[in-house]
């Protein structure tokens, strides 16, 4: 578990041609949400594709603190009997929610209309970051947060006894301040609205269509309008996660750097406020094509084709960040491998992550003599080409799965060996990286 035991270094060495096909694991984002669906439904929801990293292995367990019955079947295969919308029983323990700052403000969000009480905390990082833009707008509906400075975990959310419903204008573009918002939405009397400047992930909206509530989008001057009726009575539902467009990205990426690879990632969802990083490697001048395109689970799926290929840098439109937004630390490996610069802008977001991803690129990079330029809200990557980047250098993951994986990626091609010096924490979204990786042919150690 991320944080919690000693730290595990791991180094890339130069790799051979990466070959071969690689099963990532399930999407995140959706595990979160079917598991919290799952426990405010009626009946038994089954999933499949379940992805079982530590932070979703959190979730499960936290929706049984709340009295849900989770129970895994196989790999991959679990069913969740939920206790209802307004059912979630008062937990009788803290709730560890680890590494997840998904994890966490999602069953905030899920528990802040019922009249329960729950005490919240995670791991060294997730305990740096910051709760008040959750339970800001969830204390409209009048629930009471007690945390420490900054609303930092550990912290005591008090659900409300009379909920009223809201009307919420996001600050800052984040798909977990909308969904935790919609979840307590559903326990509230009449409508809840959630108006977006620019879309964000929208698996809660979709999921939430398909247990059974009453969802409307709207596009108006105002922005996105999201109307969710409150009260309805969910029901249980068979849900196949797809594959996980973040963790795609890694061997994508780590195949468009090293000189002769050719990979195939199928099963990767292809939602369009979620596929960014795809479209920008395509802009970067990637070998990248979209095969057997289909839906499942209610979301667009398609196998990736992969092969190396000489990238150029680009201008990353600003407001492709918001589909994209956990993918620039890997981006940001792969623009140093590029010829030319590479601007990422529109992406403060990334300084309140699981560490402040900005300085943490910007460090690792510069170590590895790779020139950068960065701002509060901005990256720039100077591009060394594809045998250009030095490496030699142990970089920091601060306790950051995607810090971690995309200096390793950046490895396999580097003159030098890279190494991070602690790669425990890629547990918690891609256990099978280094499998996976070195399935491929990576040279890990």
């Amino acid at each position: 578990m991320s944080g919690h035991g000693p730290a595990t270094p791991m180094t890339a060495h130069k790799s051979g041609p990466l070959r071969g096909v690689a099963h990532v694991p399930g999407d995140k984002s959706i595990s979160h949400r079917a598991l919290i669906l799952g426990a405010l439904s009626v009946g038994e929801t089954q999933i499949t594709g379940l992805l079982e990293g530590q932070d979703v292995l959190d979730t499960a367990k936290a929706m049984r603190a709340f009295g849900a019955e989770v129970v895994q079947h196989g790999p991959g295969a679990w069913s969740v009997h939920g206790v209802g919308v307004g059912g979630f029983a008062e937990p009788s323990q803290v709730i560890d929610c680890g590494n997840s700052g998904t994890g966490v403000r999602l069953i905030m969000g899920a528990m802040a209309t019922t009249a329960i009480a729950a005490t919240f905390t995670g791991d060294a990082s997730l305990n740096k970051r910051p709760m008040g833009r959750v339970t800001d707008p969830l204390a409209l509906f009048g629930a009471q947060a007690f945390g420490r400075s900054g609303g930092r975990l550990p912290l005591t959310l008090v659900g409300a006894a009379e909920p009223v419903p809201v009307r919420y204008r996001l600050p800052v573009p984040s798909a977990q301040v909308k969904s935790a918002v919609l979840l307590a939405g559903l326990n509230a009397p009449g409508q809840t609205v959630v108006i977006e400047d620019e879309a964000t992930r929208d698996h809660t909206e979709r999921m939430l269509r398909g247990f059974g509530a009453e969802v409307q989008i709207t596009d108006s001057p105002e922005g996105r309008v999201i109307t969710l009726t409150g009260q309805p009575e969910l029901t249980g539902q068979s849900v196949a996660v797809p594959r996980d467009p973040s963790s795609a990205a890694f061997p994508v990426c780590a195949a468009l750097m090293v000189p002769g690879s050719d990979i195939l990632v199928p099963g990767v969802s292809q939602n369009p406020t979620r596929n960014g990083i795809f479209l920008t490697l395509q802009d970067m001048g990637a070998d990248l094509v979209l095969e057997n395109p289909r839906e499942e689970g209610g979301e667009p799926v398609a196998d990736l084709r992969v092969r190396f290929s000489t990238l150029s840098g680009i201008e990353v439109p600003p407001e492709r960040a918001a589909s994209m937004i956990d993918e620039y630390p890997i981006l940001a490996a792969l623009a140093a491998t590029a010829s030319g610069k590479t601007v990422m802008r529109g992406i403060k977001e990334l300084r309140v992550k699981e560490s402040d991803r900005i300085d943490a690129m910007a460090r690792g990079l510069e170590a590895c003599g790779v020139q950068v330029e960065e701002t509060e809200d901005s990256l720039t990557v100077y591009g060394r080409g594809a045998d250009g980047v030095a490496g030699g250098a142990t970089v920091q993951s601060h306790l950051d799965h995607r810090i971690a994986m995309s200096f390793l990626c950046l490895g396999m091609v580097s003159r030098q060996p890279i190494t991070v010096d602690d790669a425990t924490p890629i547990a918690t979204s891609f256990p099978i990286f280094g499998p996976l990786m070195t399935g491929l042919g990576a040279q890990l150690s």
